[in-house]
């Protein structure tokens, strides 16, 4: 997608300004996201888990929408990245004491303590950066993996607290039936929104009944995998891409 102000420059010279350009759109976006959850919770108006969970989805998927904005050429996908790396480093300097915000740690820690920014936090910005650069938009698998970790994940957690008190999965108590069909769903849901869009936009090919049936063995596997025991061990921040990724390279 390019800008119209950008036709009167060579091809090189708009794809470096429509980049350039793309960074400090997305870099803002996120800074906006962040910045309205951390006020809302500062001011009682969310609770500190919702309004985690919230950025968990949010900035994930307001991310990959701003995917349309680069260009085609090939060091887009490393600036684009350039923004999870930025929001990591921040993180980084919180948990480690270098930076000080208290309200930015009550939006995205459980418990308010900065050193938690440095485990699932650091690991979804981390994530989100090493997918962006080896699959960006052209790959279903990187959108699908990406769409479960910040969606599907996210909705898994506030779906189980607000339905799943009572049916519990039989292998694991700490998750529920009702977590689970909200993974499944909402990273699928999430998964076949952001294909189509960029196969709208021309980036993939359009969804077919086969995809759509891959895509949903490739959701049901990370649901699987988010609900066993061992991501409280693991970070599932790291354990449901990377099965996401695994089985999509094998199916899609």
């Amino acid at each position: 997608m390019q800008l119209p102000f950008l036709q009167s420059l060579t091809v090189e010279q708009s794809m470096v300004v429509q980049d350039v350009s793309a960074l400090s759109l997305t870099i803002a976006v996120s800074l906006v996201v962040v910045k309205t959850f951390r006020e809302l919770t500062d001011r009682g108006l969310l609770s500190q888990k919702l309004s985690r969970k919230l950025v968990h989805i949010t900035s994930g998927t307001g991310f990959m929408l701003t995917w349309c904005l680069f260009s085609a050429a090939p060091t887009a996908r490393y600036l684009a990245a350039l923004v999870p790396l930025l929001n990591g480093a921040r993180l980084l300097g919180l948990g480690l004491g270098w930076l000080h915000d208290e309200a930015m740690v009550n939006s995205v820690s459980r418990q308010g303590d900065p050193k938690e920014l440095l485990r699932g936090p650091l690991f979804y910005v981390f994530t989100m950066s090493v997918v962006t650069m080896l699959y960006w938009r052209t790959s279903p698998v990187g959108v699908c993996a990406l769409a479960l970790m910040c969606g599907g994940d996210g909705f898994a957690d506030i779906v189980g607290r607000k339905l799943g008190k009572t049916h519990k999965l039989p292998f694991n108590r700490a998750k529920s039936w009702a977590g689970s069909v909200a993974m499944f769903m909402g990273g699928l849901g999430l998964t076949l929104g952001f294909i189509s869009f960029f196969a709208m936009l021309g980036y993939m090919p359009a969804l077919t009944g086969g995809m759509v049936q891959r895509l949903a063995l490739v959701a049901l596997t990370a649901t699987v995998v988010e609900a066993l025991p061992a991501n409280q061990v693991v970070d599932d921040n790291i354990s449901v891409p990377i099965a996401a990724l695994l089985m999509g390279s094998w199916v899609l």
